[in-house]
């Protein structure tokens, strides 16, 4: 059987890397049996080295069998020069699946140019919703759920988004749950993070004078350990992401942001890996002065990122996939949104929704100086094998 994935972003190699190690898995199970060829397609919408390149050498995916370098532009030139390259590679492939992953202008593309050929679409990470269309995400989400036939959930919750929608399991659709893919992936290169990764003594975050203390061995009855096993220095840090349009396209919220981070770095440092278009904006806005108490830095490896989660104080982010990274660390999480899709971590205790006002998000993080954690509560994200259950669905 043939299967072409497409991916385009980050958050999308780390996705696709568990599902291709469970293609392999398969694989190697049924040797005298069908067997599962993949290829797959890159658009280029992340094309950076730090935002493309490392990715496939950390996460040991192959080389794309097609690279349709896209690159950068407006939603409507970059959705549309995908749609038509990807066509031209499904026209001549002829796969039995496509495989699409979240809620980029990648996802979008892959899923209308494989619908428009009469090809089944397999939509990994289906039925989030945030009910805010303004954003591009969710606009993307909705219309890739809507042409898919394979639709893997990740949570309960995404199920009944879709069921609200009149998505249901039947003849034609199968609806899922699955899992989340990101967890199988966390599970597998958290530990790995630990050994490989240098970056908090590259970023001088843990030295001979930091305390020390001993790591609880699970979180909320996972196999992820908060952090090393045995004696570990105390968080001494906030990490802080940036990179959503309505957050840094324009300069009344970015500033407003940025100025909050600049407060909070006067007693704690907070560390921003700055994404190319944060950067960007920075710039033209000339905004640096609103962010000079921030420890700036360029954008950062998967295993370097998963190490910064891991052992940081708290989060704030307005990436969908951070704030599920911070519930599965243990790390509390401040969210630069005025709502989620992944409403399941505000639920639990340990996400809370702070928008993008400076004395919001001051006060929310002060107040987590004198919250306790919350209980632990039921794993909600699966048992870290969504993505065998991905391609044993497929061929079944």
């Amino acid at each position: 059987m043939k299967i072409i994935t497409i991916v385009g972003a980050r958050p999308q190699f780390i996705k696709a890397a568990a599902v291709s190690r469970a293609i392999q898995v398969f694989n190697q199970r049924h040797r005298s049996k069908k067997q599962i060829q993949e290829l797959l397609v890159h658009t280029g919408q992340h094309y950076d080295y730090l935002m493309d390149k490392v990715f496939f050498e950390e996460l040991e995916l192959p080389n794309p069998d097609y690279h349709l370098g896209v690159g950068s532009g407006s939603h409507a030139k970059q959705t549309a020069m995908m749609l038509e390259r990807i066509e031209t590679v499904l026209q001549k492939e002829k796969p039995k699946v496509v495989i699409v992953y979240g809620d980029t202008n990648s996802t979008l593309a892959g899923a209308l140019a494989a619908a428009k050929l009469n090809l089944p679409v397999a939509h990994v990470e289906a039925g989030l919703r945030s009910y805010n269309r303004t954003m591009p995400e969710e606009v993307n989400r909705i219309l890739t759920d809507h042409l898919s036939t394979f639709l893997f959930c990740p949570t309960d919750q995404a199920v009944k988004n879709l069921s609200k929608e009149g998505i249901k399991d039947g003849k034609t659709i199968l609806v899922k749950k699955v899992g989340d893919v990101m967890y199988d992936s966390v599970l597998y290169y958290s530990e790995l993070a630990e050994k490989k990764s240098t970056i908090l003594q590259d970023l001088k975050l843990v030295g001979p004078q930091s305390a020390l203390r001993h790591a609880p061995r699970r979180v909320h009855g996972s196999p992820v350990p908060h952090m090393v096993q045995g004696a570990v220095r105390i968080p001494n840090y906030y990490l802080a992401t940036l990179h959503r349009a309505e957050n840094t396209d324009n300069p009344k919220p970015l500033k407003s942001i940025l100025s909050a981070l600049n407060e909070i770095a006067k007693d704690v440092p907070v560390i921003l890996p700055l994404h190319p278009r944060t950067k960007k904006m920075i710039k033209a806005y000339r905004l640096f002065s609103e962010a000079q108490g921030i420890k700036l830095t360029d954008p950062v490896s998967y295993l370097d990122m998963l190490k910064l989660e891991k052992n940081a104080k708290a989060i704030l982010t307005d990436s969908g996939g951070v704030q599920k990274e911070a519930y599965w660390f243990g790390v509390p999480c401040f969210t630069l949104r005025d709502e989620t899709e992944w409403i399941e971590t505000v639920r639990s205790g340990w996400n809370v929704l702070v928008g993008r006002g400076e004395k919001r998000i001051i006060e929310e993080v002060k107040r987590n100086e004198r919250r306790k954690k919350p209980p632990k509560k039921k794993w909600i994200f699966g048992d870290g094998k969504a993505s065998e259950k991905i391609v044993r669905t497929i061929m079944t």
